[in-house]
């Protein structure tokens, strides 16, 4: 056979750091955290597990790279943008990610190592909302709550039985025919003129929590102001 036509040669790219971590990811986001083993990963790339630490220090190193990727796919706040804009668009984003490697949630901030990606993005969030006059505090009270909030949804939305509105509404009367009206009346209430309401969408719920905050956090701003 002719060189260049082999197709295992073809498919086999020069094994990099960035290859490596690109491939634990896409390992992850297939069959979770669990999967992640120096010798899967290995298997994947068609090299021996050894040959894996030219690349890579150790595991920690590779998750500490894979939660910079993920960091990195995140919006980040423009120079100009009106901070409540960027914190909501930021908070979609990230949300995003999350749904996109679900095993992320766990390690997003866990991780000692930070890489560059990891730390240009806090450093954007804190200096958009250093900027729109938030104090040191204050910006980091923001910070916690929305990303608590942030995690906490995307946690709570990739464990529900249900991933599109369609799947929520055949839930939904499930739930009302083995659930009488008459035992449990609110949660009947709830299900009949909310959940299976035309259009509605869990995910929507995000939205209106994200606004809370915020709204919340602009109050907290202009009192700030005010006592200076």
């Amino acid at each position: 056979m002719a060189s260049g036509t082999d197709p295992s040669r073809r498919d086999r790219a020069p094994l990099s750091r960035e290859r490596v971590l690109a491939e634990a990811v896409a390992l992850a986001d297939q069959a979770g955290m669990g999967s992640l083993t120096m010798r899967r990963l290995a298997d994947r790339l068609h090299v021996e597990p050894m040959s894996l630490y030219y690349h890579v220090a150790d595991k920690d190193e590779i998750l500490d790279g894979m939660v910079d990727l993920v960091f990195g796919e995140v919006e980040l706040p423009l120079a100009d943008a009106e901070w409540k804009t960027a914190m909501r668009d930021r908070a979609s984003s990230a949300r995003d990610a999350l749904r996109r490697h679900p095993w992320a949630i766990g390690l997003m901030d866990s991780r000692l190592n930070a890489g560059p990606s990891t730390l240009r993005h806090h450093d954007a969030i804190i200096g958009c909302l250093r900027g729109a006059g938030f104090s040191i505090e204050l910006a980091a009270h923001a910070i916690s709550a929305i990303d608590s909030y942030l995690y906490g949804f995307a946690m709570q939305e990739l464990s529900l039985p249900f991933s599109s509105p369609e799947e929520t509404a055949e839930m939904a009367v499930t739930f009302l025919e083995q659930f009488p009206a008459e035992a449990f009346p609110h949660l009947a209430e709830l299900t009949t003129q909310h959940v299976l309401q035309p259009g509605y969408d869990y995910g929507d719920e995000f939205e209106f929590g994200m606004d809370l905050i915020l709204d919340g956090l602009e109050q907290g701003r202009g009192g700030q102001r005010k006592t200076r």
